[in-house]
């Protein structure tokens, strides 16, 4: 038997029914998520993207570091420095 994840009326109103499946929206946005095969996934679904919301006051550079992408942005193409790269001198 699956447990069936903690509901408030404001979760289960963020939930829409379609014939499609359910579909959920974020507070304050219009962008919906779904479809999903039952209210159940829908809910979990929405409970998970909460988990993954970042901490306030986490900086871009901090969540950065977390995932393990490189400090250093390479000034020719724009994106980051991929393997071992070789001192950054700055130029004068």
């Amino acid at each position: 038997m699956k447990a069936v994840p903690e509901t408030s009326a404001d979760n289960v109103e963020q939930i829409m029914s379609r014939p499609d499946g359910y579909y959920w929206r974020a507070p304050g946005s219009k962008q919906e998520f779904g479809p999903f095969a039952s209210l159940e996934e829908a809910l979990a679904d929405m409970q998970s993207s909460d988990e993954e919301s970042p901490a306030p006051g986490e900086t871009l550079q901090e969540a950065e570091s977390e995932l393990g992408i490189s400090d250093w942005i390479d000034p020719e193409t724009g994106e980051p420095a991929e393997g071992l790269s070789p001192p950054h001198i700055d130029e004068e």
